[in-house]
């Protein structure tokens, strides 16, 4: 596979996951009828509808991930197949993370409860957020992609309370004392 084509790929990724989550019945945009650029807390009905909130960290994350585990990994793979696995990773998710399966369990064991999944605009904005991400990280040192970790992790978690550990470990197994300190900064429950 070229670089070329890969890349051919990566855009049709865009495609994919906007036609997959629009026939699933996933809103274009946020129900409110706008598009921001920015939703600042994770307590809103906004969160997870526009082009970025603190989610948007993780999914860098992603990114970054996925280039740090090529190169320590795989130090030898073709920066093409590295590319491709990020694509797939990244449109992968955006769509198993719309599945009802998936929305569920969110709702129902982490700090996102009454998710019902993202907007479209939201989940392609996603997509390109990781693959930024990945593109970041493929240029960084070593050593400045494990600060960049430090930073989207230690930023998420301590500003919104929430990041992609905090979220895996919600997920995965629900530990009351963490939902507790999450829920403490929901303005809803003052």
């Amino acid at each position: 596979m070229t670089l070329r084509a890969t890349n051919i790929l990566g855009f049709l990724g865009l495609f994919l996951i906007a036609g997959t989550l629009y026939a699933w019945g996933q809103p274009p945009i946020c129900t409110c009828g706008e598009v921001k650029l920015w939703v600042g807390t994770i307590f809103s009905s906004d969160d997870s509808q526009h082009i970025a909130d603190w989610y948007t960290l993780s999914h860098i994350l992603h990114g970054v991930l996925v280039a740090l585990i090529g190169r320590l990994l795989f130090p030898k793979l073709a920066f093409k197949m590295l590319l491709l696995v990020a694509i797939v990773t990244g449109v992968g998710w955006e769509i198993i993370e719309h599945t009802e399966f998936v929305m569920a369990a969110y709702r129902t064991t982490t700090i996102n409860m009454g998710y019902h999944g993202d907007s479209v605009i939201n989940a392609v904005a996603d997509y390109i957020w990781m693959m930024g991400g990945f593109f970041l990280a493929v240029r960084l040192r070593t050593l400045y992609i494990f600060i960049l970790i430090a930073v989207l992790e230690l930023s998420a978690a301590l500003i919104a309370r929430e990041s992609f550990v905090l979220s895996t470990i919600m997920l995965l197994y629900p530990i009351d004392a963490i939902e507790t300190w999450q829920q403490e900064s929901n303005p809803s429950k003052s």
